[in-house]
Order: C-alpha cells, then structure tokens, then sequence
C-alpha cells in the first residue's frame, strides 16, 4: 500500500462540508435562516473549526481504516478514534438543543447549555484536538514499529 492521501483528504473535505450543510439545515429548520446566519456570524470561528477539525479526524480515520484494509491491525485505533470524533461532535452541537428542548419542557436544562454555550465550543475544539493527536500518535507509532 503506498502512502496516498488523496482518498482520505478528499473524504474529510466531504465530511467537512456535509457537517456544515447539516448545522445550517438544523438551525434553519430550528429557527429560521436569519437565525443560522447570525448564530454563524457570532460564532464561526468556533463552528469553521469544529468543522475543520472533523473534517481531519474523518480524513485520519480513513486513513488508518486503509491501513486496517492493508492488514496493518490498526482495528482498536479506528474504534477509538470514531468515539473521540462522536463525542466533538456532540458537544459541539449540544447547545443548539436551545432551541428544542423548551418544547420537551426541560427549562434547567435549557438554562444550562445557553449559558455555557462558549464551553461548549471549547468541549468540542479539546475533543477535536484529542481525537487527532490522539490518531497521529498512534499512526506514528505504528510506522516506526513497522520500519
């Protein structure tokens, strides 16, 4: 197997744009689009990261998945690695809940995410971080146990 990154870098700006295409649909849908635009607006360089760092975990994670493929034994990585990358995108997205759960009437839990809705962002970026160094580490490692 060579060492191409095309295919996964490709995978990743996918998933990047999907993720984007999904938060401004559920916010639309929420809220309404003039809503979206200044949610993204006030915090975009939270939601461009996240995205951004999604994107690179959903790339590392096709990669290692090729490697797996390529009979590397790389299987626990990739479980791993989709747990840390669910878990980002969780808590990044957990605020939004804002918006729905005033309908299941669960006000205190309401009051909670509004008023750490930037925490939250910061949730999902150390998840995000996590999960990637987390993969390269474990890439790394593999390559220097196989040389």
């Amino acid at each position: 197997m060579t060492n191409n990154i095309t295919k996964p870098a490709l995978y990743g700006i996918i998933a990047s744009t999907i993720l984007l295409g999904v938060y401004f649909a559920v916010l639309t849908l929420v809220s309404g689009w003039s809503f979206a635009q200044s949610q993204f607006a006030d915090f975009w360089y939270f939601i461009i990261s996240l995205v951004v760092g999604f994107g690179i975990q959903i790339a590392l994670y096709q990669y290692i998945k090729s490697l797996v493929h390529s009979g590397k034994g790389m299987g626990k990585i990739v479980g791993v690695s989709g747990t840390t990358s669910t878990a980002a995108m969780i808590s990044c997205c957990a605020h939004y809940l804002v918006n729905l759960v005033p309908i299941l009437g669960v006000t205190g839990f309401v009051t909670f995410v509004a008023q750490y809705q930037v925490e939250l962002f910061w949730v999902g970026l150390a998840s995000n971080i996590f999960g990637i160094g987390y993969m390269i580490t474990r890439i790394i490692k593999f390559k220097k146990s196989h040389e």
